[in-house]
């Protein structure tokens, strides 16, 4: 069985990297969401060089076309904190799910039960593989139109719209609470029945299934290929990538990056909008002469 503790036996730097797995909001993508001329160039250096790059993300499937150009070589994302993995070859709306690691909605249920009973004024949206739906009280945070308006406990039920669609996670929006503690107190209620992250700076929390997470499938995805943690660089902002930081054998916080991001990795780069992961990897291709 993979796991996603790091246990590394080879020290990291007597390993080339043969894997760069990277966040992109916060991370590799600008505060406009672009991607900036260097970083394309150096993500084509990289894959040109025969390292591997992969999108690591929070995003679902289809807010992937920001990135979708850019792809190399296999053309796989993570998206959904590890809940999907996804082939972003073909364009905009045409990807296809390779890998899904879907959420029961008997676990969902209990999430939404249980958060609700630590947080009072909780309400939820429920991602889908290619549906998203949310609670009339849920905010518009994004500009899309949800799919359906329901109570959170209607929409995971078995006779809910896209009921034959699997559940990828669901996010829990808080009007008031501090984001930090919101996330506490939602780990101490749901125990090992889900996996609780978040990446918005916002009190919005995205829970995923048990042992869901962007390390544990990434995980998967390197022992597929025969890839080792010690031969991985990751890169990450946000609560969401602090497993996977820990997992890679060389990981860098962004200079944007929350406090606890900057605990976890190894290293620290530039922040998002001064190009980070382009100086690392920059750095990286040099080295190798």
């Amino acid at each position: 069985m993979t796991t996603a503790t790091r246990q590394p036996e080879t020290p990291a730097a007597a390993l080339p990297p043969r894997l760069i797995a990277t966040d992109l909001d916060g991370t590799l993508l600008r505060d406009d969401k672009s991607v900036s001329p260097r970083t394309v160039a150096a993500l084509a250096a990289a894959e040109q060089a025969g390292i591997e790059v992969f999108f690591v993300t929070g995003r679902p499937a289809r807010w992937m076309d920001v990135v979708a150009e850019h792809v190399h070589g296999h053309g796989l994302a993570i998206c959904g904190n590890g809940a999907a993995v996804v082939d972003l070859h073909g364009g905009p709306g045409t990807h296809r799910f390779v890998k899904v690691r879907e959420l029961a909605r008997e676990n969902a249920l209990d999430a939404v039960r249980l958060v609700r009973e630590a947080a009072p004024g909780t309400v939820y949206a429920v991602e889908q593989t290619y549906g998203f739906y949310q609670e009339p009280a849920y905010p518009k945070l994004h500009m899309e139109k949800p799919d359906a308006l329901a109570p959170a406990e209607q929409l995971l039920a078995k006779d809910a719209p896209g009921a034959g669609e699997p559940v990828l996670k669901i996010l829990a929006f808080h009007p008031r609470l501090d984001p930090d503690a919101f996330l506490a107190q939602a780990r101490l209620a749901l125990g090992d029945r889900a996996n609780v992250t978040r990446s918005s700076p916002s009190a919005l929390l995205e829970i995923s299934g048990p042992g869901v997470s962007k390390a544990s499938t990434l995980a998967l995805s390197c022992a597929e290929r025969g890839i080792a943690p010690e031969e991985v660089v990751a890169f990450g902002d946000m609560p969401n990538d602090v497993e996977m930081l820990t997992w890679a054998g060389r990981s860098y916080a962004m200079g944007n990056a929350h406090p606890d991001v900057f605990a976890a990795a190894s290293g620290r780069t530039a922040g998002n909008n001064e190009d980070g992961v382009a100086v690392v990897i920059e750095r990286i291709l040099a080295a190798r002469g």
